[in-house]
């Protein structure tokens, strides 16, 4: 029951039961996703700052994609100043859901692997041939990469803190929401010593939908 009443409070609906008009489902659609299915899409900001205030139903969007492992998406301006960002440093996205960001990455040329322990089951459509089924911690200690990506990482998870703990690691950039408790190990990010964090404005605003996610890059001292 607080779970219903959760859903219908987040989504604006009087049941919790989420669904689209054909108008906005259409919409949203053509802007987040390559297709009729679920893989994302590098979204033009030009085209998010058209058409996402003509969605009066958008406050539906993430709830219904949330099921599949989906918590945000990626503009392709955000795509591309990560990449420069990484630059040809090797890099390594963990917990990395169905790769869509590793996939971005790699269009533009980044040395990006993806790793997850393929804990969602059925429920995200996993891509063996990019994805490296293996948890975070072994991720880590085979490929030691020098820049790690996650986002959205499971609130109180163990393996971010393995990540501070990693020698060969010198930036950690972590996708997360505004909200403690809904995403990341906080008490991680204030008790480790060797990185500076701090929030990056600027790729925060080219994650969508705004407002929704904060960047944060941990830089070794």
């Amino acid at each position: 029951m607080l779970r219903q009443a959760n859903l219908a409070a987040e989504t604006g609906t009087s049941t919790g039961r989420i669904r689209f008009n054909r108008f906005n489902g259409t919409l949203l659609q053509w802007l987040f996703f390559d297709g009729p299915g679920l893989a994302r899409k590098p979204t033009s900001m030009a085209a998010y700052r058209l058409i996402w205030p003509l969605v009066w139903q958008r406050r539906r969007l993430l709830p219904l994609v949330r099921r599949q492992g989906i918590y945000c998406f990626y503009s392709g301006a955000f795509v591309k100043a990560l990449a420069e960002r990484i630059a040809d440093r090797p890099a390594a996205e963990l917990a990395a859901g169905d790769g869509t960001l590793t996939r971005f990455l790699l269009a533009q040329g980044v040395s990006v692997r993806a790793s997850d322990d393929y804990s969602w089951g059925a429920h995200v459509a996993y891509d063996p041939e990019l994805v490296e089924r293996l948890d975070a911690t072994k991720a880590l200690k085979q490929h030691a990469p020098e820049v790690v990506l996650c986002s959205w990482p499971p609130p109180g998870n163990r393996f971010e803190r393995r990540i501070f703990a990693t020698a060969a690691v010198q930036s950690y950039v972590l996708i997360t929401s505004p909200t403690e408790a809904d995403a990341g190990d906080w008490d991680a990010y204030r008790n480790q010593t060797e990185f500076e964090m701090a929030h990056d404005a600027i790729l925060s605003r080219l994650v969508l939908p705004a407002g929704r996610s904060r960047v944060y890059v941990f830089t070794r001292r």
